[in-house]
């Protein structure tokens, strides 16, 4: 079985997946999207309004930057990455997903993951790092820096939607972006092109 017919079977099993309470409001689940062998992944929080409308990942304003993050280091959905969220399921109002909702969905991004075998993964904001890495992890003390977990190194760095918020936040992020395009380089493809590193 192919990693995209292995993806196709864990779709299946979250359109009947009623183990929190976000099953109950969804329009669509929002499972992921992009390359499934080009070694990175990308970790958000959770599906918005748009999102949940179109059944696709990071469509929405943080969408749009998160886009124009990826290209300025030469990545691209179509080309490079894979894009995801800890819970597939939008929470009412865009609120945090909380963790028993998480905990839910564990399970499916674990698949995801054991599936796609990323070499990196990227975790955007703090509830991806607080779920994947450590439940009371701080995205200012962690973002710049790789953690490892099960043998993947890890990137955690601010969720597109802070930099909305506070655009001043970008060029922290952009340093971050330099250290994951070195760490692609050299795990990944040491001939992958930046215009602007």
């Amino acid at each position: 079985m192919d990693k995209r017919e292995a993806l196709s079977q864990v779709i299946g099993e979250i359109k009947g997946c009623e183990l929190c309470g976000l099953a109950n409001q969804r329009t669509n689940i929002v499972f992921g999207e992009g390359v499934v062998n080009k070694g990175m992944m990308i970790i958000g929080e959770g599906p918005g309004e748009e999102e949940d409308r179109l059944g696709r990942p990071f469509v929405g304003r943080a969408g749009r930057l998160l886009d124009v993050m990826l290209e300025s280091a030469g990545f691209t959905r179509k080309a490079n990455v894979y894009i995801t969220n800890i819970v597939k399921c939008r929470p009412p109002g865009n609120r945090t997903p909380l963790p028993e909702e998480r905990e839910a969905c564990m399970t499916y991004l674990n698949e995801q993951i054991r599936i796609l075998e990323p070499k990196i993964i990227v975790l955007l904001g703090a509830t991806a790092l607080q779920a994947l890495i450590y439940s009371k992890a701080r995205i200012g003390d962690n973002r710049g820096k790789w953690l490892d977990w099960r043998g993947i190194k890890v990137m955690p760095t601010y969720h597109p939607a802070a930099l909305l918020r506070n655009p001043n936040l970008k060029a922290v992020v952009w340093e971050d972006l330099k250290l994951i395009i070195d760490m692609y380089r050299g795990l990944v493809d040491a001939k992958h092109y930046s215009e602007y590193y």
